[in-house]
């Protein structure tokens, strides 16, 4: 079974083009999964109720979200060696998934993602960078893994959009909002600098990433995780602001002003219209909210 696995994670990379997080993710799941059956069986050889008896044990210690996904690695596994490497019969074809609630996300108001934009201040070493991480993640929606990836050529000043690699490999290009693009213009002067010394002291620096640590090294998610919740206990906001937080935030202010949901739906790099309609509930229940407040009949 393990050389099954390597030879699927392997084709989700080359084939796929899934990120390497995702990868990882599969690999774990399936690693489980092998660890329980407690020897290196042929893949072919794991029958239904060995599955049932691995997901009866999943139950208790980990969420119904945690069971599903390792559920579905499973299915996405089992299925690749059915059409790829001849298995006959499939453990999983009788098994279904857990229930699981509808998820709403969270997001920011209007007010409080302008007081989170306005939190980095003269304090802060690298205010210009985080002005321009914020400002670039609100404006255009995209994922934090998307952001730390982007290299400065990546983005069009003159035409103010962005060129972003999504899941899966997808290429798609995203409208830069102005305030976005200042304060990128403005951090790529400190961001020479950083680069200039770095390389005056032969360190190895990240010449092509748009932002960067004090070091000059390309700057990763947990980072960027770190100091966008720290500015939002900065800016008093009561729950915990995530990079997650301000996409939502975005698609959902988009929505509420009458954007269409297909074109947000391209902006987000959503594959299926569904994942965007979560957002849908958003805004009817701000249409309600001003239908109350407004309309003249809306109390009687």
């Amino acid at each position: 079974m393990i050389r099954d696995i390597h030879s699927y994670t392997q084709w989700l990379e080359t084939e796929k083009g899934y990120s390497k997080h995702t990868i990882d993710s599969y690999r774990r799941d399936l690693l489980e999964l092998h660890q329980f059956l407690n020897e290196d069986r042929q893949t072919s050889s794991i029958n239904p109720e060995e599955i049932r008896k691995y997901l009866t044990s999943l139950h208790g210690r980990n969420s119904s979200v945690t069971v599903a996904r390792k559920l579905s690695s499973m299915r996405s596994f089992f299925r690749y060696m059915r059409r790829r490497k001849g298995l006959k019969s499939d453990p999983l074809a009788s098994f279904t998934g857990p229930k699981l609630g509808r998820h709403i996300p969270v997001f920011l108001t209007v007010d409080e993602t302008f007081a989170l934009l306005e939190a980095p201040n003269d304090k802060d070493t690298l205010r210009l960078r985080d002005e321009a991480i914020l400002e670039l993640l609100y404006s255009t929606g995209i994922r934090v893994s998307e952001l730390v990836s982007r290299d400065m050529p990546d983005l069009d000043f003159v035409e103010e959009v962005l060129s972003v690699r999504g899941k899966g490999g997808k290429q798609r290009l995203v409208p830069v909002g102005r305030p976005a693009i200042e304060a990128v213009r403005k951090w790529a002067g400190q961001r020479d600098k950083i680069i200039t010394s770095g390389l005056a002291r032969n360190k190895p620096v990240a010449d092509k990433a748009m932002f960067l640590n004090n070091r000059g090294g390309r700057l990763t998610v947990r980072s960027v995780e770190r100091l966008v919740k720290n500015y939002g206990e900065r800016a008093g906001i009561s729950q915990i602001v995530t990079p997650h937080a301000l996409r939502h935030s975005f698609a959902t202010h988009l929505l509420e002003m009458g954007a269409d949901l297909r074109a947000v739906q391209e902006l987000l790099g959503h594959a299926s219209l569904s994942t965007t309609q979560r957002y849908t509930h958003l805004t009817v229940d701000h249409l309600a909210s001003v239908y109350d407040q407004t309309h003249p009949l809306a109390k009687k």
